[in-house]
């Protein structure tokens, strides 16, 4: 059986709503439009606007608004501003290019030296078929850029490193036994709709009161960017699974001709 791959953010946000254990974990997500930007605003003072079937954190805008008559976005490393919601949604349209696009509750990131950081959850069907967590990494964002993503800039980095300087060693490793099981949690129940997946990626935000939160779920993650750990076992286990379940073709080596 062909991995089940599903693109689109909002039908996998939709599912995981459907789960009172995760649903407090997902930021408030709307479909686009500029009636639902201007509540959104009002509401949170910070989004995201991201497409819907994206990745890599292409295409992603961080919007803001600073007073009644301020609003800005940004998307790369340039803010722009504009003095009225419809014309900044007109701005993001134009931006968009007809293409679907949802809104999402603005998450303030922890910073390592005034850079954000997220994290990369790895969940992989194993041996026996059940979901297990084999990864966790950390993805620092490249100076004045809002998206984490190592294929936008973004570094590779231990998650004790950016955690250290606000967690005690006891405390990061309850916290790596919560988001292993965020992962499988999260595994289980997406592949009730889709029983297709043999793997995920979580996307998660850790808030400045250490609270998770899923930004999004990638089906087809990617699995290399494990080899940037220093402990290579955990990579091995990554690539073994996704050779067990085809994600990946071990080719065997020839032998030298005699």
């Amino acid at each position: 059986m062909a991995i089940q791959r599903v693109r689109s953010k909002w039908a996998k946000t939709n599912v995981l709503l459907q789960s009172p254990l995760l649903a407090p974990r997902i930021p408030d997500t709307k479909l686009w439009s500029p009636d639902m930007l201007a509540i959104m605003l009002d509401q949170y003072g910070m989004v995201y606007v991201k497409p819907d079937g994206g990745t890599f954190g292409k295409g992603v805008m961080r919007v803001w608004k600073t007073g009644e008559e301020e609003y800005y976005f940004q998307s790369g490393t340039v803010a722009h501003t504009t003095t009225s919601v419809s014309s900044l949604a007109e701005q993001l349209e134009s931006i968009m290019g007809g293409r679907g696009y949802l809104i999402q509750r603005g998450i303030s990131l922890l910073q390592l030296e005034g850079r954000s950081f997220d994290l990369r959850v790895m969940v992989q069907r194993n041996g026996a078929n059940r979901w297990e967590t084999t990864g966790l990494i950390g993805r620092l964002a490249q100076a004045n850029k809002i998206v984490t993503n190592y294929h936008s800039g973004g570094t590779l980095t231990e998650v004790s490193v950016l955690l250290r300087p606000y967690l005690d060693l006891e405390s990061q490793q309850q916290l790596y036994g919560e988001l292993r099981r965020l992962g499988t949690d999260t595994a289980k129940q997406l592949s009730g709709t889709y029983p297709g997946l043999k793997e995920i990626g979580l996307d998660v935000a850790l808030d400045d009161q250490f609270r998770f939160w899923v930004l999004e779920v990638n089906t087809k993650p990617d699995p290399y960017i494990f080899r940037a750990l220093k402990d290579p076992s955990i990579f091995r286990k990554i690539y073994r699974y996704a050779v067990q379940y085809g994600r990946i073709k071990r080719f065997k080596k020839r032998r030298a001709a005699k």
